[in-house]
């Protein structure tokens, strides 16, 4: 099997391309898209970001055919980067709502569809999108198992599912899961407070899965973090004293270090011993570029820049 540039260097930063490909309706998308797609991709590459993540669903297919486009008229680029995509949400059509789909024949035609789209022959990681509570694990298995020896998709993941349901698929593999992605920021804290609030009355409140950290860690399961940036509620738009706050001392880090603050809150998550892997879904190519450090340089923050960055964003100190 092929080894992917991701594999020999280890993944620090994905780009997710869930900003390409136009508009979220079904309208076609254009030439426009198309170069969009293709500068947002070389800004990737030019940071040192060589792995793409994709969903089926992102503008309704629409971001993996343009991508697919830049890979058709980009000779050679398939082989430098690792391609990832995800599937089990099924969006609302007609009357139906959106609900959520892993039945075992409903993943392979997704992948196919994929494939189709992205004009390549495989796609390098799978993610399981969001747990579908009807899903029986052999038929996900047996689905897995068939993708792999076609040689249709080379590794697996999950996205947004637990230690429990990740643990329960993998006993009906023989290869290992390699990834979770979840949503994880300076913002979005639940799978860090989760870990320090034990035997506190604010553990109940925290509603993060206990153990999925310490899960993914132990079996080396790849966490990736979407959202990692925070909506740019550090680096762009404020609406509290704490954000204001925060905001503040991730620019004052950043100056320091001569870095961007993206990078700032980017090494917040690589500097956890889980090895979090950000994702970045901007489509502009000046705030791919800002992150560029994130991807080429060690995390540079102290234990103590670490922490500050924490509290000043949790607003409380720790109990």
């Amino acid at each position: 099997m092929t080894i992917t540039p991701s594999e020999k260097a280890g993944t620090r930063l994905l780009y997710g391309c869930m900003a390409l490909g136009g508009s979220w309706d079904t309208d076609a998308y254009g030439s426009s898209d198309i170069d969009a797609a293709e500068a947002a991709i070389a800004a990737a590459l030019d940071s040192g970001i060589d792995t793409f993540d994709h969903a089926d669903i992102y503008r309704r297919g629409k971001a993996e055919a343009v991508f697919g486009e830049v890979l058709a008229r980009t000779p050679g680029l398939r082989e430098r980067i690792v391609l990832q995509t995800k599937c089990g949400i099924r969006l609302a059509e007609g009357g139906r709502p959106g609900i959520y789909d892993l039945r075992g024949p409903s993943i392979v035609r997704r992948v196919e569809e994929s494939l189709g789209r992205l004009r390549t022959d495989a796609i390098d990681v799978l993610l399981l999108h969001r747990p579908d509570p009807l899903a029986d694990p052999e038929d996900i298995a047996a689905a897995l198992i068939s993708l792999r020896e076609q040689g249709l998709v080379r590794r697996f993941g999950v996205s947004n599912m637990n230690a429990a349901q990740i643990a329960r698929l993998q006993r009906h593999l023989e290869f290992p899961l390699v990834a979770n992605q979840l949503e994880m920021s300076l913002d979005r804290r639940d799978w860090l407070e989760d870990g320090v609030l034990v035997n506190t009355a604010a553990a109940a409140a925290s509603g993060f899965p206990s153990g999925t950290v310490e899960y993914c860690l132990e079996n080396g399961v790849r966490l990736q973090a979407w959202g990692a940036l925070a909506q740019g509620r550090f680096t762009g738009r404020q609406e509290s004293p704490d954000e204001r706050a925060t905001a503040r001392l991730v620019r004052s880090l950043a100056d320091a270090k001569g870095t961007t603050p993206e990078t700032v809150l980017l090494w917040w998550l690589q500097r956890h011993p889980a090895r979090v892997a950000p994702v970045l879904g901007s489509g502009r190519p000046e705030r791919i570029r800002a992150c560029r450090d994130a991807a080429l340089r060690e995390p540079d923050l102290t234990h103590e820049e670490w922490y500050e960055l924490w509290l000043t964003a949790r607003g409380a100190p720790l109990p």
